[in-house]
């Protein structure tokens, strides 16, 4: 007799389906593992992207400034010359 999608060598009976039951239990353990893993890894990246995110910002307002200062130190050249 065949079992579950016609496979020959899988028999049909309670112990087989416990067992079934036991390494399906089993493989969504793993599946689970591994999910919190990724949901984990997904976290670090996300507060180190925040973080990565600000210290640019951070260094765009700085070297702005840093223009602002220039420009505002050098004498206006548009009146002279005329």
């Amino acid at each position: 007799m065949s079992g579950p999608n016609g496979d020959p060598r899988v028999p049909l009976g309670e112990e087989s389906a416990e067992e079934d039951y036991a390494a399906l239990d089993f493989m969504l353990d793993q599946i689970n593992f591994c999910l919190d893993h990724l949901e984990e890894k997904n976290d670090l990246l996300q507060a180190q992207l925040q973080d990565l995110l600000e210290s640019n910002r951070q260094a765009r307002r700085d070297f702005q400034e840093q223009l602002n200062q220039n420009g505002a130190s050098r004498p206006s050249q548009q009146g002279e010359g005329v």
